[in-house]
């Protein structure tokens, strides 16, 4: 067996076999040029892992699936007597394979045989010679030759909230869009060790002065991004180890960068761990059938919240996962039986100019949430209605994007910022959130928080009015800007990430 890549990681395996109460196989996706026919294919459950069904090279349309066993199994010592009762069974030396003792051992016994993937690409060296073996050897060689160092990199970007927010932690409905202005960039370099890489100005380590450090930590607190890359490595090893996936032993540097404003409730967090998996899927080849997009945004909130006790809920990692102006449903149905909310890319043609304002020195945004969880999970009626309210308010707005009605969902911008207002009050909303929608009113225009507080976002039909409300803002001294929406469809035809 010729393995693509040198580093089999084979002690993940072995833990992962020990973990199961079955058989294990190997398997990996067939490259294009690969006949099913060619190797014995597998059905694996995507929950269970388990292998539901064993063909040995079946003949061209008999199954679907494009998994491939490889030489590679592990046993359990119990197991190793059926061998024996499978060969005296086999009169034919040409039937006495391991492919086939798989079908009889699957099909036919229907015992316990758990699969898995492998990223990586196989070729078997049996009854071949030495210019086939020369060959394929040279052709993973070329591969790994092809710019080996090349740095990947990739980009999230920051969201508003439009309307619904802050439901989507309480079984709601929002629509959320991600935008240009604000990015966060991780680069992956594969090096002989892993390192990552503090951010010069993110997770300072050395400072000019007593009085710079206290001026840095007042401003940026103590919790850098580093923090985020670490807990998206570790849990992206623990995710594939779960899942049965083997990763190879491969060594990398990370870095990151971002101009996304910090504690302003815009997702830079979790842009970052976003950009971060985006990396490590491509270093080690996982696809979107290994790790689907739902299931992502799932993974960068449990990054957040089960490493790092963040408070969070899934409308951001939902939004920069998809991308673009995103509608989603969190009911309590759609989240029990699958797992996740049900979500809808919708189309960007003929956005109207969203603007978006935010304080130069806010305080910590995640304190906004308040009691409300505690709240709504004893059942308070006031708070249960609020979120209902949300999702109808979000509904309404999703008709309005549709036809365009951009009058209806300027006012519906507005409730939601009132509903929210009254239910988490004044004094939780701080003087600087309600500051920032007094002045925005003033000028006529639609204004609600994007996120969990520090700026607002509106809608202003108006463009002189739009200006004048700019200077305002500036003048008052909050940083303004017109929202440049991020389409990923325009982004991918242009070759952008």
């Amino acid at each position: 067996m010729l393995c693509a890549d040198h580093n089999f990681d084979i002690a993940q395996v072995i833990r992962f076999f020990r973990s199961k109460p079955g058989e294990l196989i190997i398997y990996y996706e067939l490259e294009e040029s690969e006949k099913s026919s060619s190797r014995g294919i597998v059905e694996v459950c995507p929950d269970s892992h388990r292998i539901s069904r064993f063909l040995e090279k079946p003949h061209d349309g008999l199954i679907q699936s494009r998994l491939a066993s490889v030489v590679f199994y592990c046993i359990q010592r119990d197991s190793l007597s059926l061998l024996s009762d499978f060969i005296k069974m086999q009169p034919r030396a040409a039937d006495r394979s391991f492919g086939r003792f798989w079908e009889w051992f699957i099909n036919e016994k229907q015992l316990d045989v758990f699969g898995m993937k492998l990223p990586t690409g196989f070729q078997l060296i049996g009854q071949v010679g030495l210019s086939d073996y020369t060959k394929w050897l040279t052709h993973y060689s070329n591969k790994q030759l092809d710019n080996p160092t090349k740095p990947i990199t990739c980009r999230s970007y920051a969201r508003v909230g439009l309307i619904g927010n802050p439901s989507d932690g309480f079984n709601g409905k929002t629509i959320a869009m991600t935008i240009s202005n604000f990015w966060a960039e991780v680069t992956l370099t594969e090096s002989q060790t892993l390192v990552l890489v503090p951010h010069p100005l993110n997770d300072p380590t050395e400072f000019g002065s007593l009085q710079d450090l206290f001026c840095i930590s007042r401003k940026e607190g103590y919790l850098g991004g580093l923090r985020l890359l670490q807990a998206t490595c570790k849990k992206f090893y623990q995710f594939c180890s779960k899942q049965g996936i083997a990763l190879t032993k491969q060594n990398f540097t990370l870095k990151y960068d971002t101009n996304i404003p910090r504690q302003v409730g815009l997702a830079g967090s979790s842009a970052i761990v976003s950009a971060t998996l985006k990396c490590l899927m491509k270093f080690y080849n996982i696809t979107d059938n290994d790790l689907p997009k739902p299931i992502r945004a799932n993974f960068i909130l449990s990054v957040e919240t089960d490493e790092l006790f963040i408070t969070a809920g899934l409308q951001d990692r939902v939004v920069q996962v998809y991308e673009g102006l995103v509608y989603m449903d969190f009911s309590k149905t759609l989240m029990e039986d699958q797992g996740y909310g049900n979500y809808v890319s919708m189309d960007m043609n003929g956005l109207p100019p969203f603007w978006l304002a935010y304080l130069s020195d806010p305080s910590d945004s995640g304190r906004i949430h308040s009691n409300i969880r505690q709240r709504w999970l004893s059942g308070e009626s006031v708070v249960v209605e609020a979120m209902e309210t949300f999702a109808e308010l979000t509904d309404r707005a999703r008709a309005a994007i549709q036809t365009g009605d951009w009058s209806t969902l300027a006012q519906l911008m507005d409730q939601n910022f009132e509903l929210r207002r009254t239910i988490y009050t004044d004094d939780c909303l701080g003087p600087g959130n309600l500051k920032m929608v007094q002045l925005a009113k003033q000028f006529g225009s639609s204004v609600k928080l994007p996120g969990s507080g520090g700026a607002v976002v509106g809608l202003c039909l108006d463009n002189a009015r739009l200006m004048e409300m700019r200077q305002a803002f500036q003048e008052a001294g909050c940083v303004f800007c017109v929202i440049g929406p991020y389409n990923p469809s325009i982004s991918t035809a242009s070759g952008q990430h």
